[in-house]
């Protein structure tokens, strides 16, 4: 089994603030573990590329890349909206985040790697078409489904979301998008608080309360997500990796540990051994406590690696 392990270092260098939870420092935790944990002798490590104004534009509306690209600060800050803020090196983070996912698709669609993990900040999954919010600039994993269905012609790709907070950004996007399943599990009522309604078409909600822990998530996964995977068939399957359902993480209240992000990535790279000769792109989102997120990443690549 080889897994690729994709990051670059402008994702470091954004930084929305000494105080702000999506810190640096949130990829440095994972580093540290996977260097302590002895496994990142055994991945395959790559530098991420930015992705191009062709790629962003297949998945955002154009005068929102425009805007994002016209507003970049050459010092301070911005606000794009509460919380979601540019700095110097904030579009570069973001360019090669969304391009870390575009070059994990293309190495996995090739054979050269197993699947991947991208490392990568700011995250994705709240971007909307035409809209940052929610520390998101671009859709990462977005602009990589809609790579791999373009480049590919790939006609059924999977996007499983286990962050805390919905992936609105992420069913904006690909709503009613026949090619696409988007199976999202998330705290439920709390950020981005909206109502994203009943399961319906291509979306499948799986919403859990507040101090809901293992039994509930293994639950609402294996009841429903399962059947769902394996009654579309996918050819490739995309996670958004948010580790912010940890029960340390501050951000959340659900009460997974760690033993849950382990036993969610076997489950779905069994699904991806059934359907897509096990082609998986993993993506980070959430994850804020910056100790569980370090432990609950270095366990879903772990898993990865099939270790």
């Amino acid at each position: 089994m080889t897994s690729a392990y994709i990051t670059h270092t402008y994702c470091d260098r954004h930084d929305m603030g000494e105080d702000h939870p999506e810190s640096p420092q949130r990829l440095g935790a994972i580093q540290n573990r996977m260097i302590t944990g002895q496994l990142m002798d055994f991945v395959r490590r790559l530098e991420g590329e930015p992705a191009t104004y062709e790629q962003l534009v297949q998945t955002h509306e154009a005068a929102y890349v425009d805007s994002i690209f016209a507003r970049a600060p050459e010092s301070g800050h911005i606000e794009l909206e509460p919380e979601t803020l540019m700095m110097s090196h904030t579009l570069d983070a973001a360019l090669h985040a969304a391009g870390s996912v575009v070059k994990a698709v293309d190495l996995v669609m090739a054979g050269e790697v197993d699947n991947a993990f991208c490392a990568i900040r700011p995250p994705g999954h709240h971007a909307e078409f035409d809209k940052a919010m929610g520390f998101c600039l671009f859709n990462n994993i977005a602009v990589g489904t809609r790579h791999a269905i373009n480049q590919y012609g790939l006609e059924r790709v999977a996007i499983v979301d286990f962050d805390v907070h919905h992936g609105n950004g992420t069913e904006d996007i690909f709503k009613a998008d026949e090619k696409i399943l988007y199976a999202s599990s998330y705290q439920h009522p709390f950020y981005p608080y909206s109502d994203p309604g009943d399961s319906h078409g291509n979306i499948l909600h799986m919403p859990l309360a507040a101090g809901s822990g293992s039994a509930e998530f293994q639950t609402i996964i294996t009841e429903q997500l399962l059947p769902a995977l394996d009654a579309f068939k996918p050819q490739l399957i995309m996670i958004s990796a948010g580790f912010d359902a940890h029960k340390e993480d501050p951000m959340g209240q659900l009460r997974l540990d760690e033993s849950d992000f382990t036993w969610i990535t076997d489950v779905l790279m069994d699904a991806a051994d059934r359907h897509c000769q096990g082609r998986v792109v993993s993506v980070l989102e959430g994850g804020y406590n910056i100790d569980a997120l370090g432990r609950a990443a270095f366990c879903h690549i772990k898993s990865l690696m099939r270790l």
